[in-house]
């Protein structure tokens, strides 16, 4: 068998002896002998339909990244993006000495579920990277706008902006690759760790009161 489809997926009870798959396309050969399978050469009747049928063979073609396995996969990451944006949430409240209300955590996560809602209602009536930019243009808009009444700095929440952006880019990309995926997501959260890790260095997390007045004195 040769097609110019990409993305094959081999089933059934034999497989490919020879195969090839490529960006261009896959050739696949099979080969059946009489000695590996529980039916003979020929019959008379249908004393062997059961046979034929346990022996049936073939393949799928799939879709690696539609743009629902991608809502899917995104849906995946949504731990991961919205502790990274309740963690800057933190260190701002940490290192620059800011009172943040429970309340305003409810409200900035409520916010970044409401991303993956928009997501997928968007994505069903076009396509997926359109859907993409408007619920993140959309939710980091309203993270941003919110940030400048919680951090009254314009600089900081500067930095947010700067920050989600790239939260939300890093996602983006990783969601369009399908073979650097896992790769891609390894080498971001370790950046991502080893950054935070260098910005607490000197947070004493004994006496955090005594670290916010020194901030505020700063």
């Amino acid at each position: 068998m040769e097609s110019k489809w990409n993305s094959p997926s081999f089933n059934g009870n034999f497989l490919p002896n020879d195969r090839s798959v490529t960006q261009e396309g896959f050739t696949a050969n099979w080969k059946v002998l009489q000695l590996n399978r529980n039916y003979p050469q020929q019959w008379i009747g249908d004393q062997y339909s059961q046979s034929l049928n346990q022996s049936a063979f073939g393949l799928d073609l799939i879709l690696p990244l539609d743009d629902y396995q991608k809502a899917i996969r995104s849906a995946k990451y949504a731990i991961m993006t919205i502790a990274l944006t309740f963690l800057i949430f933190f260190l701002v409240e940490i290192l620059h000495g800011r009172k943040i209300h429970a309340f305003q955590y409810t409200l900035v996560g409520l916010s970044l579920c409401l991303f993956y809602i928009l997501l997928i209602s968007i994505s069903e009536h076009s396509n997926f990277n359109f859907a993409y930019g408007i619920s993140s243009l959309a939710i980091i808009s309203m993270i941003w706008l919110y940030s400048m009444s919680v951090f009254r700095a314009r600089r900081i929440s500067a930095l947010l902006l700067v920050v989600l952006c790239g939260i939300y880019g890093f996602l983006f990309v990783t969601l369009q690759l399908a073979d650097y995926a896992l790769l891609m997501g390894a080498v971001g959260l370790t950046a991502i760790l080893g950054a935070t890790m260098y910005f607490t260095r000197n947070v004493n997390w004994f006496d955090l009161s005594t670290q916010k007045l020194k901030t505020s004195a700063e």
